[in-house]
């Protein structure tokens, strides 16, 4: 061996080693906490400073670690690619050589033990290599994001600004892993997810629909806004002047009920639109983690929800969100409810989820049902607006012909309040 092989040696050994450096501290970066670095930094650390410097901005500092370790393997595998072409010649011994220790020397020196070591002592690896990353980022931190810029250009979609290295997915495999180490448990994992997932949801995914809203005229008197407020089940409803598309603000029962205890004999008389409140509106492509931000600064609990000309689509209320992190919200009076349940006088109790078709079966009738899938949205189609308890309507096979079947909206269920149940007769 030559002197100037033995040195292209030595510098292969090297970029290994640093490229193994660099893969602990990249595993080390992503694993330790920000109360960690906070712990370090009150204990006056060595590095600490510059450690909460890169937890701070986390995407810049990482891309430059991932851009000097595949630096370092490369070329550590193009020296030991010419190094086993000068030892055998350049033949294909030579290159399946090369490729089997560069993959050897890869997966256990750069792969395997600085990666091991980076989970178990996180936080000391991550201050010493800090310390090396955060001068070199102050030095080429404008590289990376040119490579990045250049990957995006190249690549077709849309890209990731910041790279898509420390990404999303690598959060939620880490979650998955803890949940197979029994470290958490299915429905904690399945919580964190629906975080992740907050940020791509859109408002019209998780409102109310217009369909299932309950309004009231501004010129309502409040006793008559007290009693929708008690048949309905809302505490809050929209308060529209000339049609629904026009929500001028939200009536709050409590505010119905204290100004007709100030004033009892006038609530025949005073409208609603004199205790209304302002109404928030926001757009149906809003994401919800901004809107559950908005409505938390704001402290608001509803908002009504605009489509793209300007008409009301729906309701969003905070519930709605937190059902989607939560899951489905329900309270104790809450109760499972069989799909048919026949009386004794013949009539049928049946969810309003139940299927037209499934009803007409039942019944051994024809229903026009081309607008509606449910016995709920039936009722409501043949009622010209959203169904409370007690509402009754006639059905037949089609408008204009002789009704054949009574539908009675029964109970309501769930936090929307709902029409859970449907009483079903037979006419004539």
């Amino acid at each position: 061996m030559s002197t100037a092989q033995g040195w292209l040696s030595a510098l292969a050994v090297g970029l290994v080693l640093m490229a193994g450096l660099l893969a602990g501290a990249e595993t080390a970066l992503a694993r330790v906490s920000r109360v960690t670095v906070e712990e370090l930094v009150r204990e006056n650390r060595r590095g600490a400073g510059k450690l909460a410097e890169v937890v701070a901005d986390p995407a810049r500092y990482v891309n430059m670690v991932l851009l000097l370790r595949i630096g370092c393997e490369l070329v550590a595998t193009v020296i030991v690619a010419d190094l086993c072409i000068s030892w055998l010649d350049e033949t294909w011994r030579a290159y399946v050589v090369a490729a089997a220790v560069m993959i050897v020397v890869s997966y256990v020196v750069i792969g395997v033990g600085p990666r091991t070591l980076g989970i178990q002592h996180a936080g000391r690896i991550a201050l010493a290599g800090a310390a090396v990353i955060h001068p070199i980022t102050r030095v080429l931190g404008p590289l990376p994001r040119l490579l990045i810029a250049l990957g995006n250009a190249l690549t077709p979609g849309r890209g990731f600004r910041e790279g898509p290295f420390a990404s999303e997915a690598e959060l939620r495999d880490l979650v998955d892993l803890a949940e197979q180490r029994s470290l958490i448990e299915p429905d904690e994992r399945q919580m964190i997810h629906s975080v992740f997932e907050l940020g791509d949801t859109l408002v019209r995914e998780v409102m109310v629909p217009r369909t299932d809203i309950v309004f009231i005229e501004r010129g309502k008197t409040l006793r008559q806004a007290m009693s929708l407020a008690l048949r309905s089940g809302f505490s809050r409803i929209p308060v529209v002047g000339e049609n629904e598309d026009d929500v001028v603000g939200i009536a709050y029962l409590k505010d119905v009920v204290r100004r007709s205890q100030e004033n009892p004999g006038r609530e025949t008389v005073e409208t609603v639109g004199s205790v209304m409140r302002d109404a928030t509106y926001v757009p149906d492509s809003k994401p919800i983690d901004e809107l559950l931000r908005e409505m938390q600064a704001r402290q608001i609990h509803l908002a009504v929800v605009i489509d793209e000309y300007g008409g009301t689509a729906g309701l969003v209320t905070i519930e709605d969100i937190l059902e989607e992190i939560v899951g489905e919200i329900t309270d104790e009076y809450d109760v499972e409810i069989p799909p048919v349940t026949w009386l004794d006088d013949g009539a049928a109790r049946v969810t309003a989820r139940l299927p037209v078709e499934d009803l007409a079966e039942l019944f051994d009738v024809e229903l026009d049902a081309e607008e509606v899938e449910t016995v709920g949205g039936l009722l409501a189609h043949a009622l010209g607006r959203v169904p409370i308890e007690g509402s009754t309507a006639e059905v037949g096979p089609a408008e204009g012909e002789t009704p054949v079947l009574s539908l009675k909206a029964e109970t309501i269920a769930g936090r929307r309040n709902r029409i859970g149940t449907v009483l079903v007769r037979r006419l004539g």
